[in-house]
Parts: C-alpha cells; sequence; structure tokens
C-alpha cells in the first residue's frame, strides 16, 4: 500500500468502524492492532449501544462513593495496594474530570457523540450486509427503592431535554419487561434507543 493518508490504531468496532468511514471519504487508510480484528474490548463485551449513556464516568457522585468502593475488595473499584501509586496519576486526571464544570462539557461533548454514533450506526451496518445482527430491545435501569429512584432523576430530566426517549416503571410494569426480578427492585427505567448486536 502507498503511505496511507489515515493510520487508525486498533481493530476493534471502534477502530474499523473510523477505517470504515475514512475510506467512505476517498482516504487510504491502514489499520494497525497487535492481534487483528475485534480481539481486544471488541471480544466478548456486551456488544451493546448505549446511545442513551450521556454522562461521563468522572462526576462529583463517583468521586463521593469512590473511598467505600475502594475498601471494598469486591466493589466496582478495587486497586491492589501495589498499584496504587502507578494508578496515582490517572486518579488525579479522574478528579479533575469530576469537577463540575468539567462534567457539564463533557456531556455535552458525549451527548453529542452519541448522536453521532447512532446516526451512522444504519447506514454502516446496511453497507457492510450486517443489519439482520442488530437488535433493538432497549435497556432496564433497575433501582433498589424510592431513594435510589430519585437520586437518578435529574439525569432523566437532562436525557429528556436532549430528546431521549424512556419511560419508569413500577411493580407489574417491571415484570412486563423482565419477570423473575427481586422485589427489592421497587422501580426502574426503560429506554427503547439502547442497542445491542448479536454477536460482538
Amino acid at each position: 500500500m502507498d503511505k496511507p493518508d489515515v493510520i487508525v490504531i486498533g481493530a476493534g468496532v471502534v477502530g474499523l468502524s473510523a477505517a470504515v468511514a475514512a475510506q467512505a471519504r476517498g482516504l487510504k487508510v491502514r489499520v494497525i492492532d497487535r492481534e487483528g480484528p475485534a480481539a481486544g474490548a471488541s471480544t466478548g463485551n456486551a456488544g451493546a449501544f448505549a446511545f442513551t449513556d450521556i454522562f461521563p464516568l468522572a462526576s462529583p457522585r463517583i468521586i463521593r462513593q469512590a473511598p467505600r468502593w475502594l475498601l471494598d475488595p469486591l466493589g466496582p473499584l478495587s486497586v491492589p495496594p501495589r498499584y496504587a501509586l502507578r494508578i496515582a496519576p490517572w486518579m488525579w486526571r479522574f478528579w479533575k474530570a469530576s469537577w463540575p464544570a468539567q462534567v457539564r462539557a463533557s456531556t455535552v461533548a458525549q451527548t453529542a457523540m452519541m448522536k453521532l454514533s447512532k446516526d451512522a450506526l444504519d447506514p454502516l451496518l446496511a453497507r457492510e450486509g450486517l443489519a439482520h445482527m442488530l437488535r433493538r430491545d432497549g435497556q432496564l435501569q433497575v433501582y433498589e427503592g424510592e431513594a435510589e429512584f430519585r437520586a437518578s432523576l435529574p439525569q432523566w430530566k437532562a436525557r429528556a431535554e436532549e430528546g431521549i426517549a424512556f419511560r419508569h416503571l413500577q411493580g407489574a410494569e417491571i415484570a412486563e419487561i423482565q419477570p423473575g426480578l427481586a422485589p427489592r427492585f421497587t422501580h426502574a427505567t426503560f429506554t427503547p434507543g439502547w442497542y445491542s448486536i448479536t454477536d460482538p
């Protein structure tokens, strides 16, 4: 191949999508990956297109919860003591990204990225002959009790302002979508605009 116009590092879903988009614009593309197509993060994941997830992970709420999580070896955030110094610079950047002004800027950027991605998905799958692999089943977010549900409402309000469709559910409405959930999950929110692929 002649000298490429674009070099894409990583042959996962995002990398290959970027490569296809660049080729469609007439650019010469080279994809570099140490393992091959879809061998890294794109292998064995949930295969979800979480278009309704417009908020960054870094946020004041996560920072408030992090100390408790760090003390729980089975929690969602576990850092082995021997690794703490190595990860400290990343944690510092994560903390700075959690400042309210940065969270607002990140939310604007992530919202735009999700809209762009959603608009690009159907044409990409159709062009590659993969449209039959897309499932539009939506996603159910469940809450353990009224307080947990109420704490989520500001983010749902922000989603509504961006035109994201959802509906809040209770009791039998939840069971219609997901039978067999434990009774402690008293509230839920269903978002239809959350897709998945049958084979990541």
